[in-house]
């Protein structure tokens, strides 16, 4: 009831200029206060995305560590390159597969309270490191505490923000909040590659942890949950959109949703095509480009620093991805960006070197503008197949991406191990970017239209 009284006072102050006279029967209070609030220079959306942005920035600082530390920790007790990267796996497994549930948890509780819990895990896993003498503890810190944690801040949480306060420019504003995913993950890079050198590693874990922590405070002051409770409607929108209530069961909510989307054939493209995103990005150049870069004589803060340009270009890529997904078929954005990476990762072993070289650029430059490309318009494929339950689905979509990431984090280590050089992972990357462009081109022939209208009608 709340919300028609709001509009019809709209309404009436549109048509009137002033006067509140045509709902009066409401009370006096109502009037004077919605001019206000429906009338702000910039929308309070805008807002809400900007924390958002920062937020999934801090959180993700703590991502760019475990590529710089496979080597002090083989100084320091001696382990494999298999042993870190079965923990970066776990890793990055539990990342995505908490995704659903954290979007489930997020309709349950709200967004700040899952949010600001969550930077408190990763902070703990993170600081806790310092302490470890074992693997086992490794794996418990980095892989199960940090995995859960960041898996809370996944990109289902830029779904999340995107559905409940955007009704337009979500393409555009996906892209933003993807773009600060990734590149959080990188820019720190070169920082924690330098405390890294001179302090050794565990300075730099508590500097990630306070990097968490210190996210905090935003989230809990600045977040707001809906539109709804502050009375604005979603930016685009030209009706006020109620505040659903809490939705218990989450967990079983998001295992209904899954099950559900499990029935159609677009859900098993996607994951399968966004898996193999994850492989060649989180799992490979991420996890494994700096090791790699100093087997052939580059320096690891050079590396890190290559990796950080990624980083840098990946928010043009990823910002203009959004921009061309509000406008084209997201398939042929999809093909194009998959196609595009393979071919360049067949050449990426013909380009390492103990020094930077223009070719070297060149491959950073376009890795980072086609990084996380790829997730604006497989957002707003699910979103078009699956209505309300998109961002639910996107976060299983994303369990793929990680499960992906965690498979070749692993095996990549274990290959070096085996091979001694990673030669043999650019190149299979390299096939499986080609097939997972064919893949999201076959989305097509599946019945798309039909099962969107079902699904949101």
């Amino acid at each position: 009831m709340t919300h028609d009284v709001t509009q019809t006072t709209e309404t009436s102050a549109r048509a009137a200029g002033d006067d509140g006279s045509h709902d009066g029967s409401h009370g006096g209070s109502t009037p004077p206060k919605t001019p206000r609030r429906r009338t702000p220079r910039i929308h309070r959306a805008w807002f809400v995305a900007a924390v958002t942005f920062v937020t999934i920035i801090g959180a993700a600082a703590f991502r760019s560590l475990p590529g710089l530390l496979f080597d002090p920790l083989k100084e320091d007790f001696g382990w494999s390159r298999g042993t870190v990267g079965l923990a970066v796996s776990v890793n990055l497994a539990l990342y995505g597969l908490t995704a659903p549930f954290a979007a489930a948890l997020m309709d349950r509780f709200g967004i700040r309270k899952v949010v600001a819990v969550a930077l408190v895990v990763i902070a703990c896993g993170s600081g806790l490191t310092v302490w470890m003498n074992s693997a086992w503890q490794l794996l418990l810190c980095w892989g199960l505490l940090v995995g859960l944690g960041s898996g809370s801040m996944a990109l289902a949480f830029a779904a999340t923000v995107t559905n409940r306060w955007f009704t337009e420019r979500r393409g555009f504003v996906s892209g933003i909040l993807t773009a600060a995913s990734a590149s959080g993950q990188l820019v720190f890079l070169p920082l924690l590659s330098w405390i890294v050198e001179t302090y050794q590693w565990r300075p730099a874990a508590v500097t990630v942890a306070l990097a968490a922590l210190a996210v905090v405070p935003f989230v809990w002051l600045l977040l707001r949950d809906h539109p709804a409770d502050v009375g604005l409607k979603p930016y685009g929108s030209q009706e006020f959109v109620p505040k659903p209530p809490p939705v218990p069961g989450a967990a079983r909510r998001a295992v209904t949703v899954l099950l559900k989307a499990a029935r159609t054939g677009p859900f098993w493209l996607l994951a399968g095509s966004f898996a193999i995103c994850g492989a060649s990005t989180n799992g490979l150049i991420q996890t494994h480009f700096v090791p790699a870069a100093h087997d052939h004589g580059m320096g690891v803060r050079a590396a890190a620093s290559l990796l950080a340009v990624i980083g840098i270009f990946d928010i043009v890529g990823t910002i203009a991805s959004g921009w061309f997904t509000d406008r084209f078929d997201s398939r042929r954005l999809l093909a194009v960006y998959y196609a595009l990476r393979g071919v360049s990762l067949l050449f990426l072993p013909m380009l390492l070197a103990p020094d930077v070289r223009p070719p070297m650029i060149f491959f950073i430059v376009f890795y980072g503008l086609d990084w996380v490309a790829t997730v604006p318009p497989t957002l707003a494929l699910c979103r078009e197949q699956y209505g309300d339950d998109s961002a639910i689905v996107f976060g299983w979509v994303l369990a793929s991406h990680q499960v992906g990431a965690g498979l070749v984090a692993f095996l990549g280590g274990v290959a070096r191990d085996v091979f001694g050089s990673y030669d043999v992972i650019w190149y299979a990357s390299g096939a499986l970017c080609a097939a997972a462009a064919l893949m999201v081109l076959v989305i097509r022939r599946a019945r798309t239209e039909p099962v969107a209208v079902a699904v949101s009608g």
